[in-house]
């Protein structure tokens, strides 16, 4: 479970067995999980979040959409 990038309370990683899966980044606060789809950036899963804190998380994601697909495709296309 490799951590790309933090970001205030927030750990945004992705998971090795995610690989057969379209780019993707998976947001985490304490127990909260949130799967965010890349290019365009759409939420895929929520467990725990608030609806403002997935569209603050939202916000972030798009921020650092670059950052997330150029890692994304570093570990999975290695």
């Amino acid at each position: 479970m490799p951590t790309i990038h933090y970001e205030g309370p927030y750990a945004f990683i992705f998971f090795s067995s995610d690989k057969g899966e379209p780019p993707h980044i998976h947001a985490k606060r304490e127990r909260r999980i949130a799967k965010f789809w890349l290019s365009p950036v759409v939420l895929a899963k929520n467990r725990g979040f608030a609806g403002h804190e997935l569209n603050q998380i939202a916000r972030l994601v798009v921020k650092n959409e670059a950052l997330f697909l150029e890692k994304w495709n570093d570990y999975f296309n290695a």
